[in-house]
């Protein structure tokens, strides 16, 4: 079977993309993962903030001995400057030295400068393509949404300009209206869409009373969201799709490829079942596909999106209503007392 497919312009053998995450940072995981048969991987992120965090401790520590006498201000020599990206450069090119399929590179910023200066670094270092994380977690009352949408669609601008390789970004669902985002964003010349981000939520330790900080992992009903949107995206923009979380089967690619979408992101299965499961997913792929006779990707992609499918109302509220009309249905399922 042709697993085959495009994705922001470029070839990959299958449409299985490792997502970024903390599992990429080591050489052998990025070995073992393209072993298993990864089409790409996109590399963990870099976020300014945790730069000018790390930047502030570094002052920090340094300053603390300072002014111990009139002859001794420092007790370093010369002045020692912040280190900037160049560390988290330096191991991205070791990765892209280490994988021979394409390597993305994720970058999150807060200021404008900084999004276009470090998205030419990445393409410096080697980077196939770039994903703007969008992480924008709502804690200001004042901040009118229109705002945010709009600081997004400039730096999509300003990146395609600042750099010559594709540009896709890595979005959450938390918009009045995504697909009036989505569309907007397609305008800009974006490459690609990753549905979703998975954000950062904190959790509560009733016993210790205490805040909480668990991993984020994503369980198999979380792709329910991303590919309702792939079905409704599907040949209506002139970006790719890649849909992100929930995914952790055979079954669930291929109900992402049916509603529409181009490829997917991996990474809650990989730590759960190892980079063995991505070979795993190829084989019962192309299992499936000998057993529905299909010979490529493109013979059933996008047959259930809300273009193609013969039920209107799939994508669509009607059906949520219909679900509410048939709810004694889900006693026969899951009988109670």
């Amino acid at each position: 079977m042709d697993l085959t497919t495009k994705y922001l312009g470029l070839e990959l053998k299958n449409p299985v993309i490792v997502g970024a995450s903390n599992l990429v940072t080591d050489i052998k995981m990025l070995q073992s993962l393209e072993e298993a048969g990864a089409a790409a991987i996109v590399y963990k992120s870099l976020f300014e903030e945790q730069v000018n965090l790390e930047n502030l401790e570094m002052q920090e520590r340094m300053g603390e001995y300072e002014e111990r006498n009139a002859e001794m201000t420092s007790i370093f020599p010369h002045d020692v400057y912040e280190t900037g990206p160049e560390e988290f450069l330096m191991h991205f090119k070791e990765a892209r030295k280490a994988v021979r399929i394409p390597l993305v590179a994720s970058l999150n910023a807060v200021f404008d400068d900084t999004w276009y200066e470090w998205a030419k670094k990445l393409e410096e270092a080697g980077a196939d393509a770039l994903e703007l994380n969008f992480y924008n977690n709502p804690r200001e009352f004042d901040m009118e949404g229109r705002a945010i949408i709009n600081e997004e669609l400039d730096v999509i601008a300003g990146v395609k300009k600042a750099v010559n390789i594709p540009v896709s970004v890595k979005l959450s669902p938390f918009y009045t209206n995504p697909l009036y985002v989505f569309k907007e964003m397609d305008k800009r010349g974006v490459d690609g869409l990753v549905l979703f981000n998975r954000l950062f939520q904190p959790d509560i330790n009733i016993d210790s009373e205490k805040m909480h900080f668990p991993y984020n992992l994503s369980n198999e009903l979380d792709n329910r969201l991303p590919l309702r949107y792939a079905g409704m995206l599907y040949d209506q923009l002139n970006c790719d799709v890649c849909a992100n979380t929930g995914i952790f089967t055979a079954e669930d690619v291929i109900k992402m490829l049916l509603a529409g979408a181009d490829t997917v992101q991996v990474v809650s299965t990989i730590y759960k079942n190892g980079p063995q499961q991505i070979q795993k997913i190829l084989e019962d792929m192309e299992m499936w596909m000998v057993n529905k006779k299909y010979n490529t990707i493109d013979d059933f992609r996008g047959k259930l999106s809300m273009k193609n499918v013969k039920d209107p109302f799939s994508y669509r509220r009607a059906q949520y209503v219909d679900i509410l009309m048939r709810s004694a249905e889900i006693f026969k399922q899951y009988p109670v007392i």
